[in-house]
């Protein structure tokens, strides 16, 4: 039958597509994700053996219903351990226990399949896993599998519907033909898909998505940024530090190292020697204002004049902390962090700590998009040197806290600092003398041990940023400077595709603020900088990639109704700007074109007079359409005289017996209005021309109604040499 094949082919390829889909969102178990592509694929090596089903019928009937047994303790023991971390445990688990279900009932269907009913039923099974992964993630490779998904599909009923209406044929299908009709069903499938895509991608951008779904949510908790929380222990942010996976992507502008651009996560006060936390973090709520904005707290006046603005639009990712990031010192910030669509930002609202960490109670355990406004703090040395050093009336003790300290700890701080005569000078030479004398890495040995801190300053010499943050606080705490310690992110790479960082885990970074009466907290860090990763083509390409990743989170998982009136605003602004430029260039021809005319004219005055009569009878031309007429003589004169004169071409043949016709009625002898060519050369009766007109006459009927060559030089000799036997008459 035909397209027999490449049914089947289509068919096994579009069940793999979806099982590996839903394999590849990461949310499945172990087990799941390798066994179900792996029994599929060796399905495929059977099919290819040309082997057949392997089940029955029946048994798979009996394995189905078997199967419903065990849905319950699957439910209720096996997918409930996997979400036990989910913000929705139950919907979870029943959505993990439902997949496995299914992809059990397509593998079996798949080892018994024998008809064209079982080849429709797998279809319809292996879009609802399509469906299911659709459910797991948002990620970026889901759209390229999704597509390769549709391609699949479309050939798949393509070749269904080829092979139902050849049955019952009386002609049979020649094998021979097989190669050009898949290559040809194949490009239809393509063909297809791709308008598809294109048409949904339209319906999609004009009926914009309000909301993520109620399922977007279920996601179990992902296990990176674990040292984001109330305390964090020596140790944790080298382990983040060794992960590549993309956490936010920030659009702003372009800084430089100058600004210490951070992205500033949650600050701690308290050290017990292995760990920071904050004891008392005394939140409160910031409610929107009118306008639908966040402002987290009052700026120090003495610090406007030193400061330099900063507007940036954040897409943070999924993470288990429930920390905004953010620039220090927030003016404001905007976005939807309950998570629940347009119809609750009446109900969205952040907290924020008395150490001016922002969270959500809302959790970030969706993606997030949200807007802001930050004053980055530049203030000048030769200022900060003059700060007041009371810092009683400002702050509480617990930003002077120590743990028991080893004697050298507050020793080393005496002598770094034994030249430096203010606050500012001596935080300067502590962070100066940490970068040079210390080395950076995340290949750190052994536990930190009863005395971590120790350990690096003395032992070691070396560690990764929450070594060197915690050792500048000590040491500025032990001579009386508040500070505290704060997690959050370097600014990552600066991707110039999409115009905007790309803030990884392995961004995760540690650093010190400290305080100075009158200006407030300022950022100071110790940590050298880390070997730069290679660049090259594979950096290139994964700059593009990173681009792509961000375009698609920014207009197609947070697309919504304020997206859908941005993309309109940008169309309308676009299709002006281009209307201008388009009228500005045809008013530039115009205009050049009137110049040029005028200096011709008056170049060539005794022309003037000319020009007018010139278009008339241009005018005229056009009128009667002999300029058409001429241009097609002037083409069939050139064909004939060239070696397209050879070929197939029933026009230039009638032009040449138009020829012929002429120079026959100028002696007299005249084609009768019902007479054929041949009838009229058979009537010829001119001793010494007939022979000429015969021969002609054949080769322009075999020429203009058979299809062959249009031997135009014989024709033109032929017509010659009746010329030539006419004069000699």
């Amino acid at each position: 039958m035909p397209a027999d094949r490449f049914f089947r082919s289509a068919l096994f390829f579009l069940i793999f597509t979806s099982v590996a889909t839903l394999a590849s969102t990461g949310h499945l178990d172990a087990f799941t994700s390798v066994v179900a592509p792996l029994a599929v694929l060796f399905k495929g090596f059977r099919l290819w053996s040309g082997r057949g089903p392997e089940v029955s019928h029946r048994l798979a009937t009996v394995l189905v219903v078997a199967y419903l047994a065990v849905f319950p303790a699957d439910y209720l023991v096996f997918s409930r351990a996997l979400a036990a971390n989910g913000t929705n445990p139950a919907l979870y688990a029943a959505l993990l226990a439902t997949v496995h279900f299914l992809l059990f009932v397509l593998l079996v269907r798949l080892y018994s399949a024998s008809t064209d009913r079982d080849a429709l039923f797998l279809a319809l099974l292996s879009f609802g896993g399509i469906l299911a992964a659709a459910t797991l993630t948002i990620d970026t490779y889901f759209l390229v599998l999704f597509f390769i998904y549709m391609i699949f599909g479309v050939a798949t009923f393509i070749g269904f519907e080829m092979r139902r209406g050849a049955r019952g044929v009386v002609s049979h299908f020649r094998p021979s033909l097989e190669r050009r009709l898949n290559r040809a069903l194949g490009a239809a499938a393509l063909s297809v898909s791709l308008g598809a895509i294109l048409l949904g991608a339209f319906f999609f951008f004009l009926f914009p998505r309000f909301t993520a779904g109620y399922f977007g949510r279920a996601n179990p908790l992902p296990s990176l940024m674990t040292g984001f929380s109330d305390e964090v222990e020596l140790g944790q942010i080298g382990e983040i530090k060794k992960n590549s996976a993309v956490v936010m992507r920030v659009k702003t502008g372009l800084f430089g190292a100058s600004y210490r651009l951070r992205w500033r996560g949650i600050a701690l006060t308290t050290f017990d020697g292995k760990r920071w936390s904050s004891l008392e973090r005394g939140e409160t709520v910031l409610p929107l204002d009118a306008d639908g904005w966040i402002h987290p707290r009052e700026f120090p006046d003495a610090m406007r004049a030193h400061t330099v603005p900063l507007r940036y639009t954040i897409l943070l990712e999924p993470i288990a902390t429930d920390v905004v990031f953010a620039p220090s010192y927030v003016i404001s910030l905007k976005g939807k962090f309950s998570g629940e669509g347009a119809s609750a930002t009446r109900r969205n609202y952040l907290l924020i700590d008395k150490n001016s960490s922002l969270t959500n109670p809302f959790h970030n355990y969706t993606a997030m998009r949200y807007e802001g406004f930050s004053l980055v703090p530049q203030v000048p040395a030769q200022i900060l040197r003059t700060a007041s050093r009371d810092y009683r009336k400002d702050l509480p003790a617990v930003y002077l806290q120590l743990p028991a300290l080893d004697q050298r700890v507050r020793e080393l701080a005496q002598r770094i600092t034994a030249q430096a005569a203010t606050p500012y000078d001596k935080a300067a030479a502590i962070e100066s003398y940490l970068q040079n004398n210390y080395r950076y890495t995340l290949d750190l040995t052994g536990r930190p041990g009863e005395d971590a801190l120790a350990r690096f300053l003395f032992v070691n010499r070396a560690g990764h940023c929450e070594y060197f943050a915690t050792a500048i606080t000590i040491l500025l705490r032990s001579l009386g400077i508040p500070a505290r310690y704060l997690n959050g992110f370097l600014p990552g790479e600066y991707n110039d595709v999409g115009n905007d960082y790309v803030v990884r885990a392995s961004d995760a970074h540690s650093w010190v603020e400290v305080y100075f009466p009158g200006y407030g907290w300022l950022t100071f860090d110790p940590t050298p900088a880390a070997p730069a990763s290679p660049s090259g083509v594979l950096g290139r390409l994964g700059a593009y990639w990173d681009w792509f990743q961000l375009m698609w989170k920014e207009w197609v998982i947070s697309y919504d109704f304020a997206h859908q009136i941005t993309l309109s605003q940008n169309i309308q602004r676009g299709s002006q700007t281009w209307t201008a430029r388009v009228r500005a260039f045809i008013h530039r021809a115009e205009r050049r074109g009137k110049e040029f005319v005028a200096l011709w004219q008056g170049k060539h005055g005794a022309l003037r007079g000319l020009l007018p009569l010139v278009l008339v009878l241009f005018l005229v031309a056009l009128n009667y359409n002999a300029l058409r007429r001429a241009a097609l003589r002037v083409s069939l004169e050139w064909r004939a005289r060239s070696s397209l004169g050879t070929r197939p071409d029933a026009q230039l043949a009638s032009l040449l017996y138009q020829d012929l016709l002429r120079v026959l009625s100028r002696r007299g002898f005249r084609r009768g209005a019902s007479q054929t060519p041949l009838e009229f050369a058979a009537a010829l009766d001119a001793p010494g021309v007939s022979p000429a007109v015969d021969e002609f006459t054949s080769l322009y009927v075999r020429a203009r109604f058979g299809g062959t060559h249009c031997d135009a030089p014989r024709l033109r000799a032929l017509i010659q040499q009746a010329l030539a036997a006419l004069r000699a008459r």
